[in-house]
């Protein structure tokens, strides 16, 4: 029999997802991950790991699936936790979400399941995946998840071949109401739980609070582009890199506690008022701890058209399909979750890939992920550069 280890969270997901791979015939076992349990910086009482644990515990035994916990926090910190504070003392915008899919569930927590004698692991996205045979072997098809609000291929877009071949995902072909009603269905204990919000296995925290446990508190001024400052001409457009500015660009408007607690299109936390429109983060600088704001969402310098991708953090989870230098093609792209999909050319280079977009896209940061797609089929992303 085939042995399959989920991921159970505690949700009502991955709950549903052992459910139905229980009744597809599997030997089935679930595992908690045990990733962080620090809450100074958690917002009180959402979804702490010790609740989720025991409805994880609940679901098993209402399935009848032998439960374990595996706990990876260390490993956890040093690949994650660790990595975002990094990037953001660097003035880059992390995603650890996408970081965590790579690392610890299609990682660490892979070869832990194998070690249990499992043939896959699953988990509760909502994605897809389809194989095909080549002369070269099984090609692994990243597909999204039917349900077009929840859809979650693009946390997965650092994944390869070999993970996604280990993978499955049993509720990726299902919309999120009828995953709830199963689960009502089935009486199971997480039926009508709230979807978990923030950071992937800590949950939602005061970003600041959880980002001075290891940086300090540094002030420096706010500075305000006019639009009318004559930076933005026409070679904006050919422009693949965030745009530097000068505090003699602009004028200082108020103060900050760290330039490094800020990201490209933030709105909240500036504390600037006596505005006609709010103000917006434009741009950082963390070695002069600058931050840079613009009025109004309509800011030329909250949107770009282009921007680069370093050769070193491009990845395809379709390396059959990977752009040689000098090759150019047209992809739905997005650099958020959630983002509508947009048009746009890639372009391989030597130093690495430009994707232009067909209308300027806002809040391009940093340190995001930037994933392509061919219609419904994620086929790379990576990590922008500066």
């Amino acid at each position: 029999m085939t042995r399959v280890v989920v991921g159970l969270s505690g949700g009502v997901d991955s709950s549903v997802a052992a459910a139905l791979l229980l009744d597809q015939g599997y030997d089935v076992i679930g595992v908690f991950m045990k990733n962080w349990h620090d809450t100074d910086a958690t917002i009180s009482d959402d979804c702490p790991w010790e609740e989720d644990s025991k409805d994880a515990l609940i679901v098993a035994e209402k399935l009848g699936i032998p439960f374990q916990t595996l706990d990876l926090s260390a490993v956890y910190k040093e690949r994650i936790v660790d990595y975002m504070f990094a990037e953001y003392k660097a003035g880059r915008t992390p995603n650890p979400d996408v970081l965590c899919n790579r690392e610890i569930k299609f990682d660490v927590f892979l070869e832990a399941a194998q070690s249990l004698g499992a043939d896959y692991v699953a988990t509760g996205h909502y994605c897809q995946k389809e194989i095909t045979k080549s002369d070269d072997g099984d090609i692994v098809h990243l597909i999204a998840g039917k349900d077009q609000n929840k859809d979650q291929s693009y946390f997965l877009c650092q994944v390869n071949q070999e993970q996604l071949s280990k993978a499955l995902f049993p509720i990726g072909h299902l919309e999120k109401s009828a995953v709830r009603a199963i689960a009502r269905e089935r009486d199971l204990i997480t039926a009508d739980k709230k979807d978990s919000q923030g950071l992937c296995f800590i949950g939602k925290v005061r970003l600041p609070d959880f980002l001075q446990q290891q940086l300090k508190p540094k002030p420096g001024n706010i500075v305000e582009i006019s639009p009318e400052s004559g930076l933005y001409g026409s070679d904006m457009e050919s422009d693949i890199h965030e745009m530097s500015y000068q505090e003699s660009d602009g004028s200082v408007v108020g103060r900050h506690q760290g330039a490094h607690f800020y990201t490209i299109g933030q709105r909240k936390g500036l504390g600037v008022g006596g505005k006609e429109e709010p103000l917006f983060v434009i741009g950082t600088n963390v070695d002069s701890n600058t931050i840079y704001v613009g009025m109004g969402d309509h800011h030329p310098g909250l949107s770009r058209k282009n921007l680069f991708i370093d050769a070193a953090d491009v990845h395809w989870v379709r390396p059959d399909l990977s752009l040689k230098i000098g090759d150019e093609k047209t992809y739905l792209c997005r650099i958020r979750y959630r983002q509508t999909l947009q048009k746009a050319t890639l372009s391989r280079t030597k130093e690495g890939l430009i994707i232009s977009f067909d209308e300027p896209q806002k809040a391009i940061a940093a340190g995001q992920f930037a994933a392509w797609y061919d219609n419904n089929e994620l086929i790379g992303s990576g990590i922008i550069g500066a």
